[in-house]
């Protein structure tokens, strides 16, 4: 499933967690030795991983991390647990799983150390003691899932499958590692393969799951065959199940809409784009959100509409979208910088859509370089502007991406049919 970054545990579920399995689960193989003597702190790690597996996300996860750590200060998979679902990402909390991991049991150590790696700037090198470690405790599922992930990211994708069939055969029951298997039929390019195992997932989650990682995997098979009114479906569907499920990611369904929006706005439905970035907005101010957050959303509003407008061609209207969003970032301060590529993403749309190539690439290219619908854009402009071995290299690029979500979705057939053009 691909969300903004704000949207909270969505993002930090996918931030490399697994699950661990019961212990009569494990019979195959060695397991972790939990270093607490906690018993409150071990139940409540379970029933946590167990949320994950079933994939089940939103604050009630982050009060169970903290439920962990209160229980046992010192337990360091409690630490390293609190780390991986609390966003945005804060470092001292990993740090403090760190720094407690030396004191910890063998596979719990070389787990945190590993994982220190695979959400660091070079998660590949993860690659090697995750391996180690999968051969070492074969019966810990969570190593078998999170190897088979960072796999997957460096585009070793039957690796990736094996692993996560290791876990698939220590527990069936979870649909966790049925998706990231359905994900992985994506990138190969098996649509209909995909949709039938996200089927297969949806079948074994929970009652009254919003089941956002198999209603996103749906749309992204229909968007590559170049069926949006089918990927809008399932999106529409989602969004009812995200409402009766109580909203349980922890923020209102404006990222739904939004992706509604960008599905629409990239099939040239433009007034269905304005209305669904709009009606997306309109669950945000009456939320649970604080203020800035709510600031936050308010400029992905202004950023859609921004696209929007150069779709239409009204460029003026477009720009003051994007003054307003440069406004924003300098008033943010410190925070704000963060959200200096959105900027140049939204500044390079519009020139490139009002005909200035060389100003859309000086934008793009300080944007996000790991987006491949950015790269999409650069590719675009830098054949407008003659530049034809860049713009090959970005297309190429875009192919490449091993980033599962609705930016690579977007991208990926148009910068197929551009390079067979080419």
């Amino acid at each position: 499933m691909n969300v903004p970054r704000a949207t909270v545990a969505a993002a930090a579920c996918v931030a490399m967690l697994g699950g661990l399995a019961p212990a009569g689960d494990k019979a195959a193989g060695r397991a972790f030795t939990l270093t607490t003597r906690s018993q409150e702190a071990r139940d409540t790690l379970a029933e946590l991983q167990r949320r994950i597996e079933n994939q089940q996300f939103g604050p009630a996860n982050v009060e169970l991390a903290r439920k962990i750590v209160a229980a046992d200060p010192s337990f360091a998979m409690g630490a390293y647990y609190l780390s991986a679902v609390t966003f945005p990402p804060q470092p001292k909390l990993l740090e403090r799983a760190r720094e407690l991991a030396p004191k910890a049991s063998d596979g719990e150590r070389r787990f945190i150390e590993a994982m220190a790696l695979a959400r660091g700037e070079r998660p590949a090198e993860a690659i090697e003691p995750l391996t180690k470690l999968s051969r070492a405790y074969a019966g810990e599922r969570i190593v078998h899932v999170l190897l088979g992930q960072v796999l997957a990211a460096a585009g070793r994708l039957d690796e990736a499958r094996r692993e996560y069939e290791a876990a698939i055969a220590l527990d069936p029951t979870t649909p966790r590692a049925h998706a990231f298997i359905a994900n992985l039929l994506v990138l190969k390019g098996d649509h209909a393969g995909a949709r039938a195992a996200f089927e297969k997932v949806l079948k074994i989650m929970p009652a009254g799951t919003a089941p956002g990682p198999v209603r996103y995997g749906v749309a992204f098979t229909y968007l590559y065959e170049g069926n949006p009114d089918a990927a809008l479906a399932s999106l529409r569907t989602f969004v009812d199940e995200y409402r009766k499920a109580g909203a349980p990611f922890g923020i209102p369904e404006v990222f739904i809409w939004n992706s509604i929006a960008r599905i629409n706005l990239e099939n040239g439905r433009l007034p269905e784009a304005m209305k669904a970035y709009e009606k997306g907005y309109e669950s945000v101010p009456g939320s649970g959100l604080d203020e800035t957050d709510k600031k936050i959303w308010l400029g992905r509003l202004h950023h859609g509409t921004g696209r929007t407008l150069a779709r239409m061609g009204r460029y003026a209207e477009a720009w003051k979208e994007a003054e307003t969003i440069r406004k924003m970032i300098e008033e943010g301060g410190e925070r704000g910088k963060e959200f200096e590529p959105a900027y140049h993403y939204l500044a390079g749309y519009i020139k490139l859509e009002s005909g200035d190539a060389w100003a859309a690439i000086e934008h793009l290219r300080k944007g996000n370089p790991d987006d491949p619908f950015q790269k999409l854009l650069l590719g675009r402009a830098y054949e407008r502007a003659g530049d034809k071995a860049s713009a090959r290299k970005n297309y190429e690029e875009v192919l490449a991406s091993t980033a599962q979500g609705l930016d690579r979705a977007l991208a990926y057939p148009e910068a197929r049919k551009r390079l067979a053009s080419m």
